[in-house]
């Protein structure tokens, strides 16, 4: 009877362990230049107007994805942001502009810099600050998105 419960145990450890994997493994990503970023997707209008600024932080294998259903020339701020990032715009799975280092307004009462794409996109990638640079994305560069 032990050996059964045994077995059983061991068989149900296993498939909460399998069911953990997939739910992780089918997290969304963005992958440039062979570096994998885990994704916060926004989607609905109000987590487009949030964004980052409701973090504290960015964990540094994170970024936030903005989908919109059709390409144009969206604007971007860094409104009651906290910490600085790099904004990726990307159009059909390529980056076509890439703001590095840009750096959290410093006053609730300044002006805002708005930032927009060169050309239109359908996308934008928002990560830690300097990742850009240290991995040498550049306009042109491929993005590679699973899962979203």
């Amino acid at each position: 009877m032990n050996k059964f419960l045994g077995a059983v145990l061991i068989i149900a450890i296993f498939i909460v362990a399998l069911g953990v994997w997939q739910n992780y493994t089918k997290s969304p990503t963005a992958k440039i230049n062979n570096y994998a970023f885990k994704l916060y997707v926004a989607r609905a209008p109000k987590d487009k107007e949030i964004g980052l600024s409701k973090y504290k932080n960015l964990s540094k294998d994170m970024g936030m994805l903005f989908l919109f259903e059709k390409k144009d020339y969206y604007s971007f701020w860094m409104k009651q942001m906290e910490f600085p990032i790099d904004i990726i715009f990307i159009q059909d799975g390529k980056i076509v502009t890439i703001y590095k280092n840009v750096e959290p307004p410093k006053s609730e009462n300044g002006s805002l810099l708005i930032y927009k794409p060169k050309e239109p996109s359908n996308m934008v990638l928002e990560i830690n600050a300097g990742f850009s640079q240290k991995y040498k994305f550049k306009e042109g560069d491929k993005v590679n998105l699973n899962n979203i």
